[in-house]
């Protein structure tokens, strides 16, 4: 103990003149929200940059909302390399798609993680030839929301950036349970083909396949590679049989499906329901 105390209070002394420094040296900080409001820009697609970016002339910014910054400022150097590397990004500015409105991810469900992992379960079916039962994905894998209006490829990259493939797997129906009563400790992450009830942290009613859940039953599943064996503390893999990882990521089905969407001209639009319910 005699040691530590003499370590620390040496680190302490060796701080100490770099800390009063410091102090003497801080300045005053404010906190700006990046929404654009500086400069009014916004994400472009590939035909649009100077109406979304602005322009630079001469080493000065022109921002979309009219506001010019000189050349040397922060503000143009990035300009100038964000608009300057837009000809390499125009094959993912390419508008995929069209959404009806803004989408977003949050617990327990919301719009678009019930679009995420009902997708997910249709791919894994149409790739294993079997019907799935359930679906698990994690909310943690949605990075960005879902704009409204046009959707480029690289919103839909954004939203889904990790290399996970999707996964077929059959578990019975006690390792489902014990899988949705540990994220009763902790989160409950982005669930299909369930109807669940919750009160108080506790699990009042579990529906599967259109029937209570059995404990005895074995039930298909469509996961992804991330939440096997410990990815957001669950281990799907356990316990069970016919597991199957395909050479397929998450963004694939993603893609595909928006691509079908989008040829039956059909817009990328989604809902909520009674699959998860917090009394």
């Amino acid at each position: 103990m005699n040691r530590i105390l003499v370590h620390l209070t040496i680190s302490a002394l060796l701080l100490c003149p770099i800390l009063c420094d410091a102090q003497v040296k801080v300045k005053s900080w404010t906190i700006s929200s990046m929404d654009g409001s500086r400069t009014g820009a916004t994400s472009p697609s590939a035909d649009n940059v100077e109406q979304t970016l602005g322009v630079v002339r001469n080493g000065n910014y022109e921002a979309p909302n009219g506001r010019c910054f000189p050349k040397g400022s922060a503000t143009a150097k990035v300009a100038s390399h964000l608009i300057g590397v837009q000809p390499k990004m125009a094959a993912v500015k390419a508008v995929i798609g069209h959404s009806t409105r803004e989408m977003l991810a949050y617990a327990p469900q919301s719009e678009l993680s019930n679009w995420f992992i009902d997708t997910i379960m249709e791919g894994v079916e149409q790739l294993s030839g079997k019907k799935v039962d359930f679906g698990v994905g994690n909310f943690g894998g949605i990075r960005t929301s879902m704009p409204e209006g046009p959707v480029i490829l690289d919103d839909l990259m954004s939203m889904f950036p990790f290399k996970n493939q999707v996964v077929y797997l059959e578990l019975q129906g006690r390792e489902i349970r014990s899988i949705l009563e540990s994220m009763l400790q902790r989160r409950i992450q982005v669930l299909g083909g369930c109807k669940l009830v919750v009160d108080g942290g506790k699990l009042v009613s579990v529906e599967l396949a259109g029937a209570p859940l059995d404990d005895e039953r074995w039930y298909s599943v469509a996961t992804i590679s991330f939440l096997l064996d410990g990815g957001d503390n669950l281990y799907m893999a356990r316990n069970s049989r016919n597991l199957v990882s395909y050479d397929v990521d998450i963004i694939d089905i993603m893609l595909d499906k928006v691509k079908s969407l989008t040829e039956a001209g059909q817009p990328i639009e989604y809902h909520t329901d009674d699959r998860i319910v917090v009394l």
